[in-house]
């Protein structure tokens, strides 16, 4: 099998390639290697009735698939170059904000029209924040939803799938860079197929596999930063004022006494708390909907404390891993425990919980995060809760609830040029994978860029 061009990964990277190539060079044979599953057949099975926690599918339907992670996301679409990765660094910020603006297009043309485009601009919390020691980040959010994040993604399939041929649940485990030019992909489900260019896209579920992906091709990498924290539940009305004018709120803080910047992350107005599994190790993270039909009476969050390896432990994400697998070994999955009880120094039972007066989303294991996260990490949490009490009156009280352990593992970062190319011609890595990007906007972008760049002639298809 011989293609002009093969995407491994079917995540927002690989999709947008694939859709700029077919739109730019319709010519083009184009073939698309996913791990995961079609859209359609991503479901995961924990019902919240037989199957209450996560049972280490083959193949998570939340991580892997068509849509990649984000496909289950809250859809939430950051445009800024304020945080979500670095791709500005590489194209400029103005091609950067450019490009987020025209993937947002697209998704308004195909199922995302009538959503609510948020802004930081203006408004009166800027200045609220800086009162409380807590900075609030400059973005312009879209708000699909999980539900209307679905929708354009099943639009954007039926729309390449005549043009590009993917192949599902059919994981490519080499790629070999072929004499004079072009690339040898192999697997055992498929043997193995070349290309003239190579585009990888395989976001943060793939980080194992791009790093041995990058040793074997002796392409450069650094570590990258891992996040570690909880996830907050609260009731929605504390929250309200903010998430009502500006829905996804970007709150950082420096803490007291080790100086660390704690942040929220991942804002769900109204949504609900889920599992995640990334490598096998469960952790947590947090989904809303645009149908009013579907909202809850919470809001959850992520709070992170990003720590970063060089000498002599250089490996962050293998350090978030062995919090994470101490969460799944004391709770058999995520711990949930109330703010009350952390301050107090007590593990949270079955009892407690039940008496909670915010009603919890997700079924986990009642117990003491205290165990798990580290003291320095933990403090800097506790700290954040309270300064953000200043700001949302509330987030503060005993029946808050925490969720642990939410870990954000970030791939390596690989050595790129400012066509996101590797030293091996034709081959790029873009998205998550490539530890340059860290959100659909801008892992959405960085496939436009590059389609862009091979069809300009710059970069010659064979």
């Amino acid at each position: 099998m011989k293609y002009d061009v093969i995407i491994i990964g079917a995540g927002p990277g690989g999709i947008f390639s694939a859709y700029e190539l077919t739109r730019l060079n319709p010519a083009l044979n184009i073939a698309v290697y996913e791990a995961g599953n079609p859209l359609d057949k991503r479901h995961c099975p924990i019902d919240g009735v037989k199957v209450r926690s996560c049972i280490r599918c083959r193949t998570c339907a939340i991580m892997n698939g068509f849509g990649g992670a984000g496909a289950f996301s809250d859809g939430k679409y950051n445009i800024t170059n304020d945080f979500g990765g670095s791709l500005h660094e590489y194209i400029g910020k103005k091609q950067a904000i450019e490009l987020m603006e025209y993937v947002d297009e697209i998704n308004m043309a195909r199922g995302g029209e009538g959503t609510h485009m948020y802004s930081t601009a203006a408004t009166k919390f800027h200045k609220i924040c800086l009162q409380n020691k807590l900075h609030l980040l400059n973005a312009s959010v879209r708000h699909l939803g999980t539900d209307k994040n679905y929708v354009v993604l099943e639009n954007l399939y039926d729309e390449l799938k005549d043009k590009v041929t993917f192949f599902f649940r059919t994981p490519v485990e080499e790629i070999e860079v072929l004499e004079g030019g072009g690339f040898r992909v192999k697997g055992a489900s498929f043997g193995e197929a070349e290309c003239s260019r190579c585009i990888v896209s395989v976001g943060r579920s793939g980080s194992k596999w791009m790093e041995e992906i990058c040793r074997e091709l002796a392409i450069p990498t650094k570590s990258n930063r891992v996040d570690i924290g909880v996830r907050v539940e609260l009731p929605a009305e504390i929250f309200s004022d903010l998430t009502d004018e500006l829905y996804e709120s970007k709150i950082v803080y420096r803490t007291e006494m080790f100086e660390d910047n704690v942040r929220t992350f991942c804002m769900n107005p109204n949504g609900i708390v889920v599992n995640e599994n990334t490598n096998g190790i469960v952790t947590v993270n947090g989904h809303s909907f645009e149908d009013p039909a579907k909202k809850t009476k919470n809001t959850n969050f992520a709070l992170l404390v990003s720590k970063h390896f060089s000498e002599p432990f250089k490996d962050s994400n293998e350090y978030g891993e062995s919090i994470a697998r101490l969460s799944n070994m004391l709770g058999g999955g995520v711990i949930v425990q109330r703010f009350g009880d952390l301050i107090r120094g007590r593990r949270s039972n079955v009892k407690r919980i039940e008496e909670c007066t915010t009603e919890p989303t997700l079924g986990a294991t009642p117990g003491d995060l205290s165990l798990v996260l580290p003291k320095r990490i933990l403090d800097g949490i506790v700290e954040m809760i309270y300064a953000l009490d200043k700001v949302a009156p509330g987030t503060a009280n005993d029946d808050t609830l925490l969720y642990g352990v939410e870990v954000k593992f970030y791939n390596m970062e690989v050595e790129l040029d400012k066509n996101l190319e590797t030293r091996h011609p034709g081959l790029f890595i873009i998205g998550d994978g490539s530890g340059v990007t860290h959100s659909l906007s801008h892992a959405s972008a960085s496939g436009v860029y590059v389609a862009r760049h091979i069809c300009s002639g710059r970069s010659e298809i064979l």
